[in-house]
């Protein structure tokens, strides 16, 4: 597992705990960034690999 500001790196070998730990990593990034969950995506990043990162819309700022 490794981080970078609001996002971080999984490794998941057993398929029978994807779902879990993947939900686990977003409860723990969302908190980590204070945003919503519904702002925190999922992405395949290869066998078994999974980065859990903020979208792009929770660090845009409207200038108004």
């Amino acid at each position: 597992m490794s981080f970078e500001s609001h996002s971080m790196t999984l490794k998941i070998w057993d398929h029978s705990t994807i779902e879990p730990t993947l939900d686990s990593a977003i409860t723990h990034i969302s908190s980590r960034a204070n945003a919503p969950r519904e702002r925190v995506r999922v992405t395949r990043s290869g066998p078994n690999l999974f980065t859990v990162s903020t979208s792009e819309e929770s660090h845009t700022h409207s200038g108004i």
